[in-house]
């Protein structure tokens, strides 16, 4: 597992009849990887994870590992430490190559008892982990310090994804741990300061929709190539960040099915966006997509 490049987390489509529609999801996977994506990462919060059935997480793996050669991720997150120590023996036993281990989702813990789980989840396979720290989205907070504890204490923590949208953090963590962990930027609208401040991995919202534009925005970044990385962040943040707020799940899937890869059906309690929300989302994804670089838009064509 190599914790580096644009990794999607991706989307979950369901069929009319709200089931996981897993043709779809291997064309997906496919996409992501044939255009220049390094990993998937399956079953996030993006993946709409929380309103999947522990068997259907399965059949997600499933049929991601099949689809790709590339490394496939699993995303963990239960609210029973027990369920997702068995999530992760699962993913490790079909395939996967790497954990993204997400805190219990509704009960706020507190240090110790955030710890305690992640170790658990840390200690059910020898597979490289991937801490996910969002205390926007679930009110826990992995310190720099802590981090650092767990790597210390743990050889399989192997990267941090940092959703704090505090670009700090990134280089708080490099000066504990230098190239220890690997960092990974998990807000979009934040990826090119991320990476110069010493991110070397992106787990994107958008590349969902936009996968060329994610990719060669992250290597320009990477590159050091500034004029061109801001041209095309410049163009791009309108969309990034959909990424993140509330409802950046149905945002994400309507981005999608503008662009005709994918459906905007999200299962409850979300709902579609309508009226004035969804002619506003509308509206900005369409000026985007009209004035999208040539050259990405005949990349995404000829792939279709």
């Amino acid at each position: 597992m190599n914790w580096t490049g644009v990794m999607p987390a991706i989307t979950t489509n369901f069929d009319s009849a709200y089931k996981v529609d897993h043709a779809h999801l291997a064309n997906h996977c496919r996409w992501m990887i044939d255009s220049g994506c390094t990993a998937i990462v399956a079953l996030g919060s993006l993946g709409e994870g929380s309103t999947l059935e522990y068997e259907e997480k399965l059949a997600i793996l499933d049929t991601c590992v099949r689809a790709v050669r590339a490394p496939v991720v699993a995303a963990i997150s239960s609210l029973r430490t027990s369920e997702a120590v068995q999530l992760a023996k699962e993913a490790a036993r079909r395939g996967c190559k790497g954990l993204m281990i997400l805190p219990p989702y509704v009960y706020r813990g507190d240090w110790r008892e955030m710890k305690s789980h992640v170790a658990e989840v840390l200690r059910a396979t020898e597979l490289p982990g991937m801490l996910y720290n969002n205390p926007v989205a679930y009110g826990t907070d992995f310190l720099p310090e802590q981090i650092a504890e767990l790597a210390a204490e743990h050889a399989n923590l192997r990267a941090v994804k940092e959703s704090s949208t505090d670009v700090r953090r990134v280089t708080a963590i490099r000066a504990l741990l230098g190239e220890r962990l690997a960092i990974l930027v998990g807000v979009d609208d934040a990826i090119v300061e991320g990476i110069y401040m010493g991110a070397i991995g992106w787990i994107a919202g958008l590349a969902n929709a936009l996968p060329v534009e994610s990719v060669e925005l992250f290597e320009y970044a990477a590159k050091g190539q500034t004029d061109k990385a801001t041209a095309l962040y410049n163009w791009f943040l309108p969309l990034l960040r959909m990424d993140t707020v509330p409802k950046f799940i149905q945002l994400i899937k309507l981005v999608q099915q503008e662009a005709g890869h994918g459906s905007a059906r999200v299962r409850t309690p979300r709902m579609e966006l309508e009226g004035a929300e969804l002619q506003e989302a509308k509206r900005i994804i369409a000026h985007a997509f009209k004035a999208r670089p040539r050259q990405h838009a005949e990349k995404t064509i000829a792939h279709s």
